[in-house]
């Protein structure tokens, strides 16, 4: 709970700042737009002026307007007052009279005569003498004061409510949260089909949510197949360590004949080389299906490598080999090997002759290598199931195998970047089939 409303006050601390930056900037400008547009209407009017006055000074003796916050003058060649309606005083400088005279000009002074400073005087030529206009500045000077002044009150009265209603958005945004947090915090290894709430708005939580919960489901489709494989490894070490226990037991009962002791040896050296086999193979599955568990893969000529395992089971049935030759593709030697030594050796155990290795490249880019018995096929229902862990027909049950051949020859083809598929033919017997990346063979 602390560490929520610590990130609910840290969003609405970086909003209320990012809004007063904001604020700032806003004012500023705002001031400063006012401000120009003031200067700019106080020049026009200023113009406007000195052309009345440059009119009035071709008259003998000038009229002139005077008010509050203005002034006139008009200025004989030596800039001596020839007429003015503020003060007796000129309101130019020798210097800005002599360039007054040659042309408009426009200057501020901090204050002239009556008028109340900053004061901005227009003046220009009206031959032989100069037009003088003024105005004062102090009533632009008070309006962005005042504007500066309100803008300074009603700023932090709409930053406050702004951190106010940012505070309670993030409360709000951080709801969905929260529940997910809540609801995660409850998942353990007991109830892992619980799934975290998702809001019904498709924003970034939702989407969360929802990839937490894909999460969640892989971790439990991972949790219960080790909890499945635990169980199946336990139940096929059960049955060796009991016969090895068994024939053991019976040795020491009572006093044996050197061919009964013999034969309850070989007995129990037959259960420990099942155990050492069993083990051997959920070692290597281990390995197989550990991520960068396998060796660097390389590019791979097929037909040697079928050759050489088909040459290893001859004597046992019936094997053909067909393979184009410079057949590629890519993956580990010792990989492939081994899952075409355990596809081969279940279509021997449970197949019949004869048994076909073919192998071809697709257009596609990928390499096939199909393995085929003419035996009595693959169970229907055992088929969804046949790359499972310790997954046999009962048939298979007695042959003394782990029930792991598969899953090691499916683990070891996934770790290769490849598939493997399991079928039956039409015309009778299993079709396993390995799909390989293909690859070039290197140049030297």
């Amino acid at each position: 709970m602390i560490s929520r409303w610590s990130l609910r006050l840290r969003l609405t601390a970086a909003f209320t700042l990012t809004m007063a930056l904001i604020l700032t900037a806003a004012a500023i400008g705002t001031v400063v737009n006012s401000r120009a547009s003031l200067d700019e209407s106080i020049t026009e009017s200023l113009q406007y002026r000195l052309r009345d006055v440059q009119s009035a000074a071709d008259e003998l003796a000038p009229v002139l307007t005077s008010g509050r916050d203005t002034a006139e003058q008009v200025l004989d060649a030596e800039g001596k007052v020839v007429a003015s309606s503020g003060g007796d005083q000129p309101l130019l400088t020798p210097s800005e009279f002599a360039a007054a005279q040659r042309g408009p000009i426009i200057v501020e002074h901090p204050g002239a005569g009556a008028l109340t400073g900053p004061v901005r005087v227009a003046a220009g030529p009206a031959e032989p003498r100069v037009a003088v206009a003024a105005v004062s500045l102090a009533d632009r000077d008070a309006a962005a004061a005042d504007l500066a002044q309100e803008l300074a009150v009603a700023f932090p009265l709409v930053l406050v409510a702004a951190a106010v209603g940012a505070y309670l958005l993030t409360g709000a945004a951080l709801r969905p949260v929260e529940r997910m947090r809540a609801r995660a915090a409850s998942i353990t290894a007991e109830n892992p089909e619980q799934r975290l709430p998702v809001p019904e708005s498709r924003d970034e939580i939702s989407r969360l949510g929802n990839t937490f919960n894909d999460l969640l489901g892989r971790l439990h489709a991972a949790l219960d197949r080790e909890r499945q494989f635990v169980a199946d490894a336990s139940h096929e070490l059960r049955t060796p360590l009991s016969v090895l226990t068994t024939e053991l037991e019976l040795a020491l009962r009572r006093p044996r004949t050197q061919d009964e002791l013999t034969a309850a040896l070989r007995s129990a050296l037959g259960e420990t080389e099942r155990l050492s086999q069993l083990a051997h193979d959920l070692l290597l599955l281990a390995r197989a299906e550990r991520t960068g568990g396998g060796a660097q893969a390389s590019i791979v000529e097929l037909c040697p490598l079928l050759t050489s395992v088909v040459d290893r089971l001859r004597v046992l049935a019936d094997v053909h080999v067909d393979c184009p030759p410079g057949l590629t593709a890519r993956g580990n030697p010792d990989d492939l090997q081994r899952a075409v030594s355990n596809l081969l050796d279940n279509a021997v155990q449970h197949g019949s002759a004869p048994i076909a290795v073919r192998a071809q490249d697709l257009r596609d880019g990928n390499a096939v290598i199909e393995v085929r018995d003419h035996g009595p096929g693959l169970d229907p229902e055992l088929l969804p199931h046949i790359f499972d862990r310790f997954t046999r027909a009962d048939t298979a049950r007695t042959s003394g195998g782990t029930g792991l051949g598969l899953a090691i020859t499916a683990a070891l083809v996934h770790r290769n970047g490849g598939s493997v598929t399991a079928a039956n033919a039409a015309d009778g017997g299993a079709v396993f089939t390995i799909t390989l990346p293909a690859g070039r063979p290197e140049e030297p």
